[in-house]
């Protein structure tokens, strides 16, 4: 079962601001008015040792006492609204659950992801409110996929609307230009044997990794308007749109730009020596 989180923050937020609201309303004024009327009952309320004043406190934190919901409430809502607008609308921070992005990110990198980057969108609902800038070739990105509108994936855009991207003996071309890839070392692990590379796509140069025992899944594919073509640095280990398909602009979420810690299981100690920029 997955957990909407922004949908439970989004009610959150609006629940105790309303609550808040709807007391500001309907009942503060009346016990603001009982306060009053105290003071009228006992006019030498200030006296700090008088009797008026012992028992205008005392009438005056009963005619004050706010409901304990309201107290919550008023807590609570001004600590949820900026966590609701720093990850509605700022920055989100996500965890790495899976291997599709190795050697760039490993399983338990926390990175933060821009939520303006490629334009403002309304939590839940995910309608772009204001745009400016559109995925580059070569930007890690958060987003939902086709087949799990509700899930969370990041990979690396390879495709942008109307690229023809093909895939031939796992070595990447982009429009009919073999996309710039150096041979740094060949890893043997386990029943794998991994050759790394630092490939050049757009205004990234980042690491990937292909495994030489596995069949290169040759294909080639015309990326459709308002659609994205995504692949996981991980070649050979990597569910990307080469299994479900593109990724509609509508379902982006932003772009991954920085790891800030890493912890790979809650019995492990974190740690933060991958903090750094995401290339």
């Amino acid at each position: 079962m997955t957990v909407d989180f922004p949908l439970i923050l989004v009610v959150l937020v609006f629940g105790t601001g309303l609550i808040w609201a709807v007391d500001a309303v309907f009942a503060a004024p009346g016990r603001r008015r009982a306060i009053d009327e105290l003071r009228g009952q006992f006019p030498n309320w200030e006296e700090a040792k008088g009797s008026q004043a012992q028992k205008y406190q005392a009438g005056a934190e009963k005619a004050s006492a706010e409901p304990i919901v309201v107290e919550y409430a008023k807590s609570f809502f001004p600590v949820l609204f900026v966590v609701f607008v720093l990850r509605s609308f700022l920055v989100e921070p996500f965890q790495i659950p899976s291997s599709s992005m190795v050697p760039t990110l490993q399983v338990g990198d926390y990175i933060l992801v821009n939520k303006f980057t490629y334009g403002i969108r309304l939590p839940v609902i995910r309608t772009k409110v204001l745009g400016y800038n559109e995925p580059k070739r070569g930007d890690v990105m958060v987003f939902f996929p086709p087949h799990m509108n509700d899930t969370y994936y990041i990979k690396r855009v390879v495709g942008l609307p109307g690229d023809r991207i093909s895939y031939h003996d796992k070595r990447l071309t982009v429009n009919g230009k073999a996309v710039p890839q150096e041979h740094l070392a060949t890893l043997p692990e386990g029943k794998a044997k991994y050759a790394m590379g630092l490939e050049v796509l757009g205004d990234s140069n980042h690491l990937m990794q292909t495994n030489e025992f596995r069949p290169a899944r040759d294909f080639s594919v015309v990326v459709k308007a308002g659609h994205y073509f995504m692949m996981g640095d991980n070649r050979d280990n990597s569910s990307d749109s080469r299994v479900w398909g593109q990724v509609p602009e509508k379902d982006i979420v932003g772009k991954a730009f920085a790891v800030w810690m890493h912890w790979e299981s809650l019995l492990s100690i974190p740690s933060f020596s991958r903090v750094g920029s995401i290339q």
